[in-house]
């Protein structure tokens, strides 16, 4: 039955693009409301071929190639070798240059062969066809899928000339092992440009996309050289190659020397991916409302912003980023080396003071690439980090106190509030200095109260701490009492206030989006916030620094230059902080439990401070 019905259809189909192909030219207007049609059912306006993208550290070097949804580097036709067009033609499509997409004759033959079979084995497609399916249609063998292939066929080569049609087809077609098009294949099974290709090394990988399972050159390699050395037999009956070349061609060894794909630094990618899909939403004008609006728009909205960034990929991007590798690898070896301990886990962020980039992540130990990202997705409570940025400098700020100035240390009680120091110690009047490197708890609740809650939040609200709200508007938080806390990039971004001059800006990992020659795309343009006077601030650098050289960071010490920071514990043991800078980088480094539980048995160990001193020593 199957072989009646598609009979018929062939037999309908055939006289209709005989007409079409003989008519054409001389009864245009006739057929003019046929091409109508086609326009209509069979719209191409631009045809473009997903391509990979990548992701490149501050050094240019590639450290992610992003498929999505296929591994493919497209080349201009100028870029393919004719030799390779040659093969190709030859091969699949000896008369590509005088059909109109389809050629009657070979669907002839292919039809004979599928009646007598009772079943589709001959498809006869030109590049044409080919090209169609691998863009608009399905595999699928089906009369119906034919005839779709044969409009769409038709189609490109109404709108395309030859030259594109042969060098998409060359981009399009599939080499097996993920790589789509001649210069992916090229890449990962030779580890070069097709441009560096030999002529038997173009025959070879030409052999592949015909069945690429059975000529899979990795895993059945002599199939793969079997059919090499037939398509240059074919040459050489088509008069292409002498017979001296056809030999010189056959008896060059081929050696594969297959390319991993790059995917490098798994903490920073996932960041930056993150990141790339917050900057497009704010370049695109979907933050704003993604704020403001209600879940069900949130999600449309959501929605609209996935396909727009899986769109951008798919066009081939290049994303520019200030990873350092070098400290990336150290921040992610220290993390490893000095969290032995069960179930502790711990995060870090580097970033450079002057640029205001990040340059440095670490997500958690043995960090696999998509994990939970503790660096930027994990929200703590900051415990005595808070206090510099909610307490000391906006004090200071107001009052133009000195860092010897007193305050006192004894116990205090407010509206229920009666926090302790630690260890429950109690002290009388002492100098800020005293207070804020040893880091006493009731001074710090006493002076966010002297100078008014709302006027430490009006100074912390300015680095847009993403789970921070007006419920954490209380005293409990000058000690680091807050709802969900925040990021350690979160935080220490906000550190890097102290080293520069009072000015913030956030810290960002991307430094441009372009397209694949260059063009931009997208890039960040954030507004620079001036939240404390440098005089406020040198203050504040002082008391960091004598933390660090006589305080609670006194492991943190390194053996030149300045050094200052802050460290932080909350209730329970359940959080270790130290976030901390030089002249040259800002880290902030959390040490923890995923389920929060104490980590008592570790505060002698100090890890939080040994993680810093290891990414800050040169």
């Amino acid at each position: 039955m199957r072989s009646w019905s598609g009979y018929i259809i062939i037999i309908l189909l055939l006289p209709i693009f005989s007409l079409l192909v003989i008519a054409v030219s001389a009864e245009s207007q006739k057929f003019q409301g046929f091409h109508e049609l086609l326009d209509e059912k069979f719209e191409i306006k631009e045809v473009t071929l997903p391509q990979t993208s990548y992701i490149k550290a501050g050094n240019g070097h590639v450290i992610s190639e992003m498929y999505s949804p296929v591994n493919r580097i497209n080349l201009s036709s100028g870029d393919i070798s004719p030799f390779l067009k040659d093969i190709f033609i030859t091969a699949e499509d000896q008369h590509f240059y005088d059909h109109a997409g389809f050629d009657i004759a070979a669907i002839g033959r292919a039809l004979a062969v599928n009646i007598r079979s009772d079943d589709i084995q001959q498809g006869a497609s030109t590049i044409t066809q080919q090209l169609a399916r691998n863009i608009f249609l399905s595999h699928e063998q089906s009369y119906n899928r034919k005839l779709s292939e044969l409009l769409y066929a038709y189609e490109l080569e109404r709108k395309l000339s030859k030259e594109k049609i042969l060098e998409l087809y060359i981009n399009a077609i599939y080499f097996h092992n993920g790589a789509y098009g001649i210069e992916a294949a090229s890449q990962l099974y030779f580890k070069k440009s097709a441009k560096d290709l030999t002529k038997a090394q173009e025959a070879f990988l030409a052999a592949i996309p015909n069945n690429p399972s059975l000529y899979d050159p990795i895993k059945h390699f002599d199939h793969t050289k079997e059919r090499q050395e037939r398509l240059i037999d074919q040459l050489k009956e088509e008069q292409l190659l002498s017979a001296e070349e056809a030999a010189k061609m056959k008896n060059e060894r081929i050696q594969l020397q297959i390319k991993q794909k790059i995917d490098l630094y798994p903490d920073y990618v996932s960041y930056v991916e993150a990141e790339m899909r917050e900057l497009i939403s704010v370049r695109e004008g979907f933050q704003d409302k993604l704020l403001t609006g209600d879940d069900q728009e949130k999600e449309k909205l959501n929605t609209k912003l996935d396909k727009k960034v899986s769109k951008l990929i798919e066009q081939g991007i290049i994303i520019q980023t200030s990873l350092n590798p070098v400290i990336q690898e150290k921040t992610v070896k220290s993390l490893n080396k000095r969290l032995p301990f069960k179930d502790v886990e711990g995060a870090a962020a580097v970033i450079h003071n002057e640029t205001q980039e990040i340059i440095a992540l670490a997500g958690g130990k043995n960090y696999n690439k998509y994990d939970f990202n503790r660096a930027f997705q994990s929200h703590r409570q900051p415990g005595s980090a808070i206090k510099p940025l909610l307490v000391y400098a906006p004090y200071i700020e107001r009052t133009d106190a000195s860092i010897h100035d007193q305050v006192n240390a004894a116990p205090f009680c407010k509206n229920g509030f009666c926090p302790q120091n630690y260890g429950g110690a109690r002290y009388g009047q002492t100098t800020l200095e005293t207070a804020f490197m040893y880091s006493y708890n009731t001074p710090a609740v006493r002076l966010l109260d002297e100078i008014g809650i709302g006027n430490g939040f009006l100074d912390l609200d300015k680095f847009n701490f993403k789970q921070v709200s007006e419920r954490d508007h209380a005293l409990t938080a000058a000690i680091g009492g807050f709802t969900y806390g925040m990021t350690p990039l979160e935080l220490t971004s906000a550190y890097t206030v102290f080293a520069n001059d009072g000015a913030y800006r956030p810290a960002r990992a991307i430094r441009k989006i372009t397209d694949l020659k260059g063009k931009l795309l997208y890039s960040w343009d954030d507004d620079q916030t001036q939240i404390w006077s440098e005089k406020t601030i040198e203050k504040m650098r002082n008391l960091m620094a004598r933390t660090v050289q006589s305080g609670t960071a006194r492991k943190a010490r390194l053996p030149y230059g300045y050094a200052g920071g802050k460290t932080g514990t909350t209730n329970g043991y359940h959080d270790f902080w130290f976030v901390g800078l030089t002249d040259q980088y800002t880290a902030g480094v959390w040490v923890g439990k995923d389920r929060p539980g104490s980590l008592a048995a570790i505060e002698s160990a100090s890890p939080q401070l040994l993680i810093w001193r290891d990414i800050m020593t040169k």
